[in-house]
């Protein structure tokens, strides 16, 4: 991680935000990649992976467990 505080002070102001606006994605995103579409029966599943600025890739999983805390 580069620096998690300075990406954690930038999140604070959409903390209670109700949507994503695009403002804060290029505040905070700095590259979002879709992987190769697989197919499971008659449905698609596309893997994304999102390169936050200052502090790389978070695992959907632990994001949402600082979400909780």
């Amino acid at each position: 991680m580069d620096n998690p505080d300075r990406f954690i002070r930038m999140i604070g102001k959409y903390v209670d935000s109700q949507k994503l606006t695009p403002y804060a994605l290029r505040e905070l995103v700095k590259t979002i990649y879709l992987e190769k579409v697989t197919a499971q029966s008659d449905k698609r599943r596309v893997n994304i992976k999102i390169h936050y600025d200052f502090v790389g890739y978070i695992l959907l999983d632990k994001l949402m467990g600082l979400h909780s805390k």
